[in-house]
């Protein structure tokens, strides 16, 4: 059964994120496995949610559909028996690894300030949403990997949170088109600019500003995630490090378009991903040698979870 679950979320993973796909090869396979299995109930409440399939075809659904999934989740951690194959490779997952509940249930929190349209007005809150969507994701994804102590999960969710700011700086505008919008009212009023209008062509000077701060932001998140390799299993630092340099490229790539970074989707080539597996295998073996320098205090901290 287990092997059938991670065959499913393996056609998931290739299907939803190309990019996290070449990263999670490198993963020892019980690891792999934990991963993909994690990441399969991840991309399936995102989608539910969103009323997609692996991230496309989006419209918002009723919230209806959070309280099954946060149902769901519960039924899969209580080890009842789970027939749809992201809860049953959920519980395979919290089974294997002692993954806490709490955390699963973070990450739904952020689905449900999709759901009931959260206002971002500081920055504050904006980080506050990357950190259920994409900071505590990094959490169990360093769980999975044996890391219990809180530096090592600290680094973790710095990672998700870099990744998530540049996801958001990336669709800006395919967010706007479907009347989303992450960026900071406030940030919006210094530009002159409005949730409602930017998708138009002509604000794409202001929005590359916007998401040059963003990209700005992120580069401090990155380099603290780096700092955390050092506590990973070898093999698992090099996937890290690879999916880190592969989502960090892609920022600074859209910060250098300028108003031409939503032209088209920004992404890496299948070159850019063979020279960055080549750099995060050098990163992986330079952080057994290298001590981690201290958290930045001026990072976003995430809540106390008692661990």
């Amino acid at each position: 059964m287990t092997e059938h679950l991670a065959t499913h979320a393996e056609q998931t993973i290739q299907a939803g994120s190309k990019s996290f796909a070449v990263a999670a090869r490198l993963f020892d396979p019980p690891t792999r496995r934990s991963v993909m299995m994690l990441y399969t109930w991840c991309r399936h409440c995102d989608d539910q949610v969103d009323g997609q399939e692996l991230g496309r075809g989006r419209h918002l659904t009723d919230s209806d559909v959070l309280q099954r999934l946060e149902a769901m989740t519960h039924r899969a951690c209580a080890g009842e028996p789970m027939s749809e194959p992201a809860f049953a490779a959920l519980q395979a997952v919290v089974q294997q690894n002692g993954l806490p509940e709490r955390y699963l249930l973070e990450h739904l929190q952020g689905f449900a300030m999709d759901v009931g349209e959260y206002q971002y007005d500081t920055i504050e809150d904006t980080l506050t949403y990357c950190y259920h969507v994409a900071g505590v994701v990094g959490l169990m994804m360093a769980w999975i990997m044996g890391a219990r102590d809180e530096a090592t999960l600290d680094r973790a969710c710095d990672l998700g949170m870099a990744f998530q700011l540049t996801n958001i700086a990336r669709d800006i505008v395919e967010d706007a088109a479907i009347a989303r919008c992450y960026l900071p009212a406030a940030w919006l009023r210094e530009e002159g600019l409005c949730a409602e209008t930017l998708a138009e062509p002509d604000r794409r000077p202001a929005l590359a500003r916007l998401a040059g701060r963003l990209i700005a932001l992120a580069e401090p998140y990155y380099q603290s995630a780096r700092e955390g390799l050092s506590a990973l299993p070898l093999r698992s630092a090099w996937a890290i490090a690879t999916a880190l340099a592969v989502y960090r490229e892609i920022g600074l790539e859209v910060r250098s378009r300028g108003a031409s970074a939503w032209d088209e989707r920004v992404s890496t080539s299948k070159a850019d991903k063979l020279r960055l597996l080549a750099w995060g295998a050098g990163a992986a073996l330079g952080s057994r040698y290298r001590k981690p320098s201290p958290r930045l205090p001026e990072l976003w901290n995430r809540p106390p979870n008692g661990v």
